[in-house]
């Protein structure tokens, strides 16, 4: 088969009204921004729920003992997001090579987003720690692979001098996910619901997202197969050749350790050090989330704006980072509820800064135009990967720092810390990108 010129390949896509892979876009669609925040905020609330609040519960519910429960939820936690850190990137490269008339990324929002709302039916009905684990397996592979193929319509649709006001706009669902979530939980008693609302609602977004896009098309199949080596490949870049991508791979790494990770045990953090109930927990849990959202929905487009205005990414980053730091610190040492609130504001002040401005400087030094999707996807493994690293070593660091006078979780989070800092310096470490 012949393949087509690039201009012959643009002439064709204009039409259609769709640009082709590979092409940069001159104007945002209208809505755009708008449709892509939905979809991500409904992928965020269905993950973010049972990561920050309902699973702990639901593996508490389950288990015998607590330290059975602690253990049960790392096993879940760690494994669940080990099928996470597969399923983004290759997704993601499958839409690079998807040929479907509907469109490149629209099949795999709306099949991921319907798969895993199945796989949140058979968690909420489980009563073996082994059926919650396999379908947790499900709902993260799933899901991830809607938010790979979603995420990657950003360089499909906005030009790059727009996208960090439009990644400031997506950076702000990620809080907007987790207090949805917290809020849900606070009014929903039992496990079914608090596991399959969050999961009907990002399906309900999913089809709304995938009915106003207009998608990209690849009309030729590509010229070569999909063999194991790109399976594999879909996992991986060379750092020596593409060294910018890699250090915007390990700063993500560290930053959302410190962000995502450790939040995990938060329920098992309140309801041991400051004893309070599930209920009470719960509550807590809504009130640091509206004041972490307060702060984030502040720092997370005006970071946008700024480093677009001023042409910078990296300082906002490692600022973003510093400030995530200090509310670390602030709630391993927390001696009181209202504190803990505190510093999980400080840590959403942080946050938003970074989610807003990450995702814009990722597009700048992914390594090929080619491959969106699939370099979009190792990126989101930066994202996965602390879901899956913090649950696995969390027991034993935990239980190290329960025979120091510190105690387990004031040590768990100044490690949380410890790799945020390392994140906020090592951004420096990026050239291609101011």
């Amino acid at each position: 088969m012949t393949e087509m010129s690039p201009a012959a390949t643009a002439a064709a896509a204009g039409t259609t009204g769709i640009k082709a892979p590979g092409t940069t876009p001159v104007k945002t669609p209208r809505g755009f921004p708008l449709s892509l925040a939905a979809v991500n905020f409904g992928v965020f609330l269905s993950l973010l729920t049972p990561v920050l609040v309902s699973m702990a519960f639901k593996v508490q519910h389950i288990s015998a003992t607590p330290e059975e429960a602690t253990g049960n939820l790392g096993l879940i936690m760690g494994v669940g997001a080990l099928f996470a850190v597969i399923a983004n990137p290759l997704a993601g490269r499958l839409s690079d090579r998807t040929t479907s008339a509907w469109g490149m990324r629209r099949p795999w929002v709306l099949g991921g987003a319907l798969v895993g709302l199945g796989g949140f039916v058979l968690i909420g009905v489980a009563t073996s720690v082994w059926v919650v684990l396999i379908a947790w397996c499900l709902v993260q592979a799933a899901m991830n692979a809607a938010l790979a193929a979603a995420n990657a319509t950003l360089p499909d649709q906005v030009p790059t001098e727009s996208r960090g006001k439009v990644s400031g706009i997506v950076g702000i669902t990620t809080p907007l996910g987790i207090l949805g979530g917290s809020f849900l939980v606070n009014f929903i008693a039992d496990d079914f619901a608090r596991f399959v609302v969050p999961g009907l609602i990002a399906t309900t977004l999913a089809v709304l997202f995938v009915l106003v896009l207009k998608d990209r098309r690849l009309e030729h199949k590509p010229a070569h197969k999909f063999t194991i080596g790109q399976f594999f490949g879909s996992f991986a870049f060379n750092p020596a050749k593409h060294p910018d991508f890699a250090w915007t791979w390990l700063t993500k790494f560290l930053v959302m350790f410190g962000y995502a990770g450790v939040a995990t045990f938060l329920p098992f953090y309140l309801t041991e050090k400051f004893n309070l109930d599930e209920q009470a927990a719960i509550s807590t849990i809504l009130l640091a989330n509206v004041a972490s959202m307060a702060l984030m929905m502040i720092s997370s487009p005006l970071g946008g704006f700024l480093s677009d205005k001023i042409g910078k990414r990296r300082p906002f980053v490692a600022i973003a980072g510093l400030i995530m730091v200090a509310g670390l610190l602030l709630l391993a040492f927390a001696p009181s509820v209202p504190v803990v609130i505190l510093a999980q504001s400080i840590i959403g002040l942080g946050a938003g800064s970074f989610f807003s401005v990450d995702l814009a400087l990722a597009t700048q030094v992914l390594p090929n135009p080619a491959d969106t999707a699939k370099d979009l996807g190792v990126l989101n493994m930066a994202n996965a990967l602390p879901q899956s690293i913090a649950p696995a070593i969390a027991p034993g660091i935990i239980a190290l720092g329960t025979a120091t006078a510190l105690g387990g979780y004031t040590v768990w989070y100044l490690f949380g810390a410890a790799l945020t800092l390392a994140g906020a310096v090592l951004v420096y470490r990026i050239k291609g990108v101011k």
